[in-house]
């Protein structure tokens, strides 16, 4: 940044606090408003300005930011242009966290002095509601109930650019050994500022674990007591606030905490329960070494699709695995096709020797015949583990069975039936032309998961990637019991918890009903020694806020459904019209649909099944048409589509949404051609989802009301009536409801309101 100058001089905003309904007190509010520049310059949405051929445009946005303990300081860098010939006059409005305290204001290029002043509460609201008439645009409401900074004017030279950079301080909330962070952003899916985030953690107790609920991050750790996160501008694309949260180990065990959402009408609400395994939790000793050894079959296709590069890829990624076993360890080969093979009867016990006879055998294998399937996964899973080892199986294929047992029901069945000693069953399907669904139920049925190589994707790198997790879990065979009364809580998804590797958390969401306290016990073994720990949750801060809660239980939900749909499926050598027909007519098929369907629509999460909801000519009120639809879909899809790249693609997107733990507001997912498409006709909004229809956006609890999505009342914005109905949102934090373009049909105490611009 060229000649940066110091201007500590910026002003709070308290952002549109609900104003008078008065007469006099709206007179008393319009006085000392200062003019309003051309152009608004706000970070977390857009820059907004009277003729919008003259706007200054955000080039990008660049945060950093320091939390030590619960102090944290924010960076934020702006970057703007002017792309007209004119000089333009342009300021800084920033929503902020309540408690915001500004520590710097720089800026560079030329231009007058700033200027910039504190504005009082009403002055502030007199202000934003200035701003908002003026440019005609209702977005800046949706930080409605925010404190906002804002600096003083200064010019954008023609053509130029201009880089802002504003440092702020607040201290964080915590709630237990939770500590949580909110950078405020838009939630609309239209914006598309670029953005990058670099976070830095320090904290006098170890970190247990960092989560974010809003964003797909990862964090790394650099020490027990500090950890990093690094977002790019890929991840920063998901609109909304950019939510964290870590849990500091204050015990030395496993530490949880829960975020809750209240919801009247489930008597209740939802809740999200967040676990950390311990900050000194690790799964090798002193020497490197794994403190649960491991006991590695690798089960390996040799049929004659793989030959060529493929089955020298899989016999290179095996080789690895043996080569990253340490001596003491266990480890078969089992080579299958039409026939099986083994390099040995049962597991054995790693040396030396053995390793060199291992490779040799694995370089020697040839392709040839065909694909049995069935008699490969028993015989890995056949031999009892040696003593003290985790058996874990990695199973490989490029196709389906074509020789022996075919039917994929008989195969899972079989499989489940003759794993009597838990193996855990991670398969990698390799290419297209497999049995996605089957390979999907074996993993995930044994706590383990399914991988797809697609086609220019290299065999040894994704064997890798699962593999270097596997040094054994933390806490294997988790699982989480309600104490008390188990009526209470009800949907707790996942319904079983995969073992916890190094650096994994645990993330359960489900419903609860009342308001006392919730009380869980997580057991599991810790290097053969079963333990339980034991949380007890209050709901006293329960709020609207954590509106990502019921959203992320819903699509998990919606993928459980889909999964029991899609598994119901396998009906191999049957007629696919047969098949159709039964479920087609089926009342179990028909009762998933019209709850996935529901659900759907009231949260606003579209899959490639229900992707025609968000479609113009798709008549929300008309359900019957809906879901027969949906069932068409379901049927023919999910149901009959189970070989083949529009195979694959169902599992890749019912995996990533079955166990979801950040948000997804675009909808964004991979079509039946392996390409990633968004929805941009549904809008999730604080805790509402909206549809588009023409320029009007229906409430979703409107399509699944009685009354239909007729309006009962219209409010014009400006009015008083509109200010009441925006106070009133503020106070459910769901003002976002009357930020977005065009009309919007709000459902508000059970009554349809159309809110219409000015």
């Amino acid at each position: 940044m060229s000649v940066l100058r110091n201007r500590l001089a910026v002003a709070w905003l308290v952002c549109l606090a609900v104003l008078p309904a008065s007469q006099t007190a709206a007179q008393r509010l319009d006085v000392h408003i200062r003019a309003i520049a051309s152009n608004v310059i706000v970070p977390q949405s857009r820059s907004f300005a009277v003729r919008p051929a003259q706007r200054v445009e955000i080039t990008g946005v660049k945060v950093g930011v320091v939390i030590l303990e619960q102090a944290a300081t924010t960076t934020m860098d702006i970057d703007l242009r002017n792309p007209t010939g004119s000089r333009l006059e342009a300021e800084l409005l920033v929503p902020v966290p309540d408690g915001a305290a500004v520590r710097g204001f720089d800026f560079s290029g030329s231009g007058k002095e700033p200027s910039a002043e504190v504005l009082p509460k009403e002055q502030a609201a007199a202000t934003y509601k200035s701003i908002v008439a003026k440019m005609k645009d209702p977005a800046l409401l949706e930080f409605a109930g925010c404190n906002l900074i804002r600096s003083s004017v200064f010019p954008v030279e023609a053509n130029g650019v201009q880089k802002i950079r504003l440092t702020y301080e607040h201290l964080l909330p915590a709630d237990g050994a939770r500590v949580d962070y909110v950078l405020p952003r838009t939630e609309s899916i239209d914006y598309k500022v670029p953005w990058e985030v670099s976070v830095k953690i320090k904290s006098k107790h170890p970190i247990s674990t960092v989560y974010s609920p809003s964003h797909d991050v990862q964090f790394q750790r650099a020490g027990k007591n500090t950890a990093s996160l690094k977002i790019g501008r890929e991840t920063m694309q998901e609109p909304g606030p950019l939510q964290i949260c870590f849990l500091q180990d204050l015990t030395g065990n496993v530490t949880a905490s829960l975020l809750a959402y209240p919801d009247p009408k489930i008597d209740g609400g939802y809740f999200l329960l967040l676990a950390g395994l311990p900050a000194s939790a690790t799964v090798t000793g002193d020497d490197g070494r794994p403190k649960v050894r491991r006991e590695i079959t690798l089960v390996i296709d040799r049929s004659g699709s793989m030959s060529g590069e493929k089955l020298e890829q899989a016999k290179a990624a095996a080789v690895q695995v043996i080569d990253g076993l340490y001596d003491g360890e266990a480890f078969n080969v089992i080579d299958y096709s039409d026939s099986l093979a083994s390099f040995a009867s049962a597991p054995v016990v790693k040396d030396k020797n053995n390793a060199k006879e291992a490779r040799h055998y694995i370089r020697q294998l040839t392709s040839g015949g065909g694909t049995n399937i069935h008699d490969a996964l028993l015989e890995a899973l056949r031999p009892k583990p040696t003593k003290g080892m985790l058996p874990i199986v990695l199973f490989l294929t490029d196709g389906l069975p074509t020789v022996g047992v075919r039917s994929e029901v008989a195969i899972r069945n079989a499989a489940e039936k003759a794993n009597k000693h838990r193996h855990r069953i991670f398969t990698f399907g390799v290419g297209y032309d497999v049995n996605a669904p089957l390979l999907t139920n074996l993993a995930r049925k044994s706590r383990a998961v399914s991988t797809f190589v697609l086609p220019n994707e290299e065999i040894e790198a994704k064997v890798s990637q699962v593999y270097r997790r596997l040094f054994g879990p933390v806490l294997s065979a988790p699982t989480l019991k309600v104490a008390g009364d188990t009526r209470r809580v009800t949907d707790m998804l996942p319904g079983e918890i995969p073992d916890l590797f190094e650096g994994d958390k645990l993330v359960v969401l489900g419903r609860y009903r009342g308001d006392g306290k919730l009380s869980f016990g997580l057991g599991g073994e810790v290097q053969d020694t079963l333990k339980t720990y034991k949380f007890d949750f209050k709901l006293d801060k329960a709020t609207t806020k954590n509106s990502f809660v019921p959203r992320l239980w819903a699509s998990r939900k919606i993928a459980m459904l889909i999964d029991e749909i899609r598994q119901a499926g396998a009906e191999a050598g049957k007629d696919p019209s047969v098949v159709t027909a039964t479920a087609a007519n089926d009342p179990k098929m028909k009762e998933l649909v019209d709850e996935i369907v529901r659900l759907s629509v009231e949260f606003g999460i579209l899959t490639e099944y229900t992707a025609f909801l968000a479609k113009e000519g798709t008549d929300l009120a008309v359900r019957n048409q809906i879901l027969q639809e949906a069932n068409r879909n379901f049927v023919y899809r999910a149901q009959n589509t189970r070989v083949g790249i529009a195979g694959v693609n169902q599992e890749f997107n019912n995996n990533y949404q079955i166990a979801q733990t950040s948000g997804n507001r675009r909808n964004e997912f991979y079509d039946a051609n392996m390409n990633r498409v968004q929805i941009t006709e549904v809008q999730q909004i604080n805790d509402r989802a909206f549809f588009r229809r023409g320029n009007r956006w229906v409430d979703a609890e409107a399509i699944n009301s009685d009354d239909g999505i007729e309006p009962q009342r219209t409010v014009v914005a400006g009015s008083p009536e509109f200010t009441q109905l925006l106070q009133r949102l503020v106070t459910e934090n769901r003002q976002g409801a009357v930020s977005m373009s065009g009309e919007v049909l709000l459902r508000v105490d059970g009554r349809n309101i159309l809110v219409k611009g000015q």
